[in-house]
């Protein structure tokens, strides 16, 4: 069907072909009849039609359709629309919300620290009360090296003993150390010296067993006894003519009958040559090793060892500012036999029942007359003795033996019986104006 029609605003109207107009229709409630032209909005105002401009002219629109156009109301001024909230927008916390925020933390904090509490209480052995120890293995810092003093005392404390004798006047104390697997200790003679009754030596571990005495020698105050027990672990012996002062030092004994006690302190002097004996006793001589370890009575014959857990030296005597009777305590002044000696007059009374005797075949007078105190004078000289064959003769001043001053006649004993028979020692010596100088071969003394 061919539909053609004229612009309504124009005066033109819808025909049907063949050029019969067509029919009006009813009219609309509120719109003019179909086919009827619109009403045109004048230049002075006036309604506007509701009527598409074009819609007559639409191709696939229905002729007998009605047509309207309904036009959204204009939003009156002073009227805004209701704002609408975005529920996924974030919104200002509430005050309830700012007081349960800071509780919650609070009770999260309070339940943490609550059972890191009972943890370590727990850990700590707080809630059993028997474990005192928070953590059962030590730091770095405590642990014991073998080098260290603790690691030294460790290791030689088990060949440490304490030597008790029966006398007389009671019973007499002191202490020794293993010197041989089988049984043998060595310690001091007035240690042992007087017994009239049976010994015994109290281990370590604190177990004791009956002990003879082997031999002594009073004038080195060096003394072996025996024990019959097996297993014993000796001690190891170092090198006494190897110390310099100022060497790291530990004394091991029973001072004051307390045993296994241990002091450390450094070699103070060597060779410190001295006099000592008691009254009606045998005179002993020393060139000593002097140390300020703590050394009380009880000490003597216990072991003085070094820094590698040698033992180098015999506790023997002390030096202290008491009269004369009184009992004498440490000072930081004590006296060791050098080891050196010790050992070879051990192994002489092991050996022969009996030690030999350093001897240099003189006899001392006197310091040097004249010399302003140096030297020691030789008062005689035996003839077949080591001296008279090294050419020395009476009245000749000894001023050096083997390097060492000489200022009193101690010096000379001491110094000569610390060097064992057979060795051979450089002799300084001044005869009127000259100085001259002899090898000297020390020899053992004949008893």
């Amino acid at each position: 069907m061919d539909w053609e029609g004229t612009d309504v605003t124009d005066g033109w109207d819808w025909r049907q072909p063949g050029g019969t107009p067509a029919p009006a229709r009813p009219p609309v409630s509120g719109h003019p009849p179909v086919g009827s032209p619109p009403t045109p909005q004048g230049a002075g105002g006036g309604t506007t039609s509701p009527w598409w401009s074009d819609a007559l002219a639409d191709p696939w629109r229905d002729p007998a359709a009605p047509t309207a156009v309904v036009l959204p109301a204009a939003p009156s001024p002073g009227t805004e629309p209701e704002p609408v909230s975005d529920p996924d927008a974030p919104g200002r916390p509430t005050l309830r919300q700012l007081l349960l925020i800071p509780l919650i933390t609070a009770l999260l904090a309070g339940s943490l620290g609550g059972a890191l509490g009972y943890a370590f209480a727990v850990r700590g052995g707080a809630m059993g009360g028997t474990v005192l120890g928070a953590d059962p293995q030590a730091p770095g810092l405590a642990q014991r090296r073998p080098e260290s003093l603790a690691g030294v005392a460790e290791r030689v404390l088990p060949s440490v003993v304490t030597v008790r004798v029966a006398g007389l006047g009671g019973t007499s104390e002191g202490s020794g150390f293993i010197a041989s697997a089988d049984g043998h200790v060595i310690t001091n003679d007035h240690v042992v010296a007087g017994a009239t009754g049976k010994a015994s030596v109290v281990f370590n571990d604190g177990s004791s067993a009956p002990a003879t005495v082997v031999g002594q020698d009073p004038e080195s105050d060096i003394a072996v006894i025996k024990v019959s027990r097996t297993g014993l672990r000796p001690v190891e012996f170092g090198d006494s003519d190897a110390l310099a002062v100022g060497d790291p030092v530990l004394a091991m004994g029973s001072p004051l009958s307390l045993a296994n006690t241990v002091t450390a302190g450094i070699v103070s002097a060597l060779d410190r040559t001295m006099r000592a004996g008691e009254p009606g006793g045998p005179t002993r001589y020393y060139a000593a090793i002097q140390t300020d370890a703590a050394v009380n009575h009880g000490n003597s014959g216990g072991p003085l060892v070094d820094g590698a857990g040698r033992v180098i030296g015999v506790n023997s005597t002390i030096k202290s500012l008491v009269s004369e009777g009184q009992e004498a305590g440490n000072i930081g002044l004590a006296f060791a036999i050098p080891i050196n000696q010790a050992k070879r007059i051990t192994q002489d009374i092991i050996g022969t029942g009996k030690a030999r005797r350093t001897v240099i075949g003189a006899q001392v007078g006197g310091s040097g007359a004249g010399t302003g105190g140096a030297g020691v004078r030789l008062a005689a000289v035996e003839p077949s003795g080591p001296a008279a064959g090294a050419g020395l003769r009476a009245g000749d001043v000894i001023l050096k033996l083997d390097g060492r001053p000489m200022t009193e006649p101690t010096d000379l004993i001491a110094l000569v019986r610390k060097f064992a028979p057979g060795a051979v020692v450089t002799v300084e010596y001044r005869r009127g104006a000259n100085r001259q100088n002899a090898s000297v071969t020390l020899a053992a003394d004949a008893k």
